[in-house]
């Protein structure tokens, strides 16, 4: 699996924040658009009661007759009044279903705006990974609710920048002390062996078993220099050169253990224009770690595959093994330090558990990926992939 931050498992869509401040503003304009629409119904309806006088009877048929004539038309204007006010009425609702739709559209733009300055926080967060706690925020503007939350995350990576890089520097520094004391030992362990006269047997099987623990403990205090050192992404050897070499020349550094695990090698042809720019010190020491973890996990009578490609921008350094069926899941769990398919810690003597750790760090250092995939067949493909230096920078 590619190594950078996590992914979301995928789920039932969540509804944005977005979205419920659009719903809230058309809702409230509705409803006050109603209660509005209701005010003018009312006060409208009660302008057009039957102000109709009843006849008087003055006995005056002419008198009766002009009271007829002015109920009549009293009665033809209330009829205008109420037809005035149904078409006021109906014009309304169609106004205020036309401003619902307008509303919805200006309150999704208007809680775009308000929601804008979260949407940039969220981006450079996501940006944000162990390796790179330098960057901040950095947020303009007035000092808001907005403004607050972002100086204060900009704080806690402050203080998570300083935590990380302590503990690098513990990490480094102390692998560096204690190579001290383990030289002073294998130098005084190989003084008592050099003494003249025969030596017991149970102490010569005790000697070179403490020189096997000490060359183990000294192996994991280089990988712990060289993963202190990936994770810093600061170079003092900066250089372009091809992968293909080194792939070969790993394997041949290995033939040994090749050639007595019985595996069979395929190599395909070296890629002309798979040059990449780095540190050549690490760049060489992730690829001999892909190699050690295809041929220590290996079955007898095995394959490894190795390939350099060059895909546009980028170089890509395929080694793939033979072997069982393995799960996906704990496979891409390798990348975390001390993660070994047969448990989670080492002291089985088949590697310390920080070789894929290391090549993910120096891929990270490099600005590249690492993936790691099951092949449904059995067995691991491991996928190294770095921006390209491109033909015209190889020397």
């Amino acid at each position: 699996m590619t190594w950078g931050p996590p992914q979301r498992l995928a789920g039932p869509r969540r509804t944005t924040a977005r979205t419920r401040f659009t719903a809230l503003y058309v809702t409230l304009f509705l409803l006050s658009g109603t209660a509005l629409l209701t005010i003018a119904a009312v006060v409208a309806s009660g302008g057009s009661r039957d102000s109709r006088t009843a006849p008087g009877d003055t006995g005056q048929p002419a008198a009766a007759r002009a009271q007829d004539r002015i109920a009549e038309l009293e009665q033809q204007l209330a009829q205008a009044h109420d037809d005035r006010t149904r078409q006021i009425l109906t014009g309304c609702a169609i106004a205020l279903g036309v401003m619902v739709v307008l509303s919805a559209v200006l309150g999704w733009f208007v809680a775009g705006r308000v929601l804008r300055p979260l949407r940039v926080m969220t981006a450079a967060t996501r940006r944000i990974t162990a390796d790179g706690l330098h960057e901040r925020l950095a947020m303009d503007g007035p000092g808001d609710e907005v403004k607050e939350l972002a100086d204060t995350i900009d704080d806690l990576l402050g203080r998570l920048e300083s935590s990380f890089e302590g503990q690098r520097l513990f990490v480094a520094n102390a692998s560096h002390e204690l190579r001290t004391p383990l030289t002073t030992m294998r130098a005084s362990l190989d003084v008592a062996l050099a003494k003249p006269g025969p030596l017991p047997p149970p102490t010569t099987t005790l000697a070179a078993r403490l020189r096997t623990e000490l060359d183990q403990v000294d192996r994991l205090l280089e990988n712990f220099l060289v993963l202190a050192r990936s994770r810093q992404g600061e170079f003092t050897d900066t250089a372009c050169l091809a992968l293909a070499p080194l792939a070969s020349a790993a394997l041949a550094d290995r033939a040994e253990d090749i050639a007595a695990g019985d595996l069979t090698v395929r190599q395909d042809r070296a890629d002309g224009t798979a040059w990449v720019s780095g540190s050549p010190t690490l760049l060489r020491r992730a690829v001999d770690n892909l190699v050690d973890n295809a041929v220590v996990h290996n079955g007898p009578g095995g394959w490894i595959g190795v390939a350099v490609r060059a895909e546009g921008s980028t170089v890509s350094l395929v080694v793939e093994s033979g072997g069982p069926v393995l799960d996906q899941e704990r496979v891409a769990d390798l990348v975390r330090p001390f993660r070994r398919l047969g448990g989670d810690r080492t002291g089985t003597g088949r590697g310390s558990g920080l070789g894929l750790s290391i090549v993910a760090a120096i891929a990270r250092a490099h600005h590249g990926t690492l993936d790691l995939r099951a092949r449904p067949a059995g067995g691991l493909r491991v996928t190294l992939t770095l921006p390209g230096a491109g033909t015209e920078a190889a020397p």
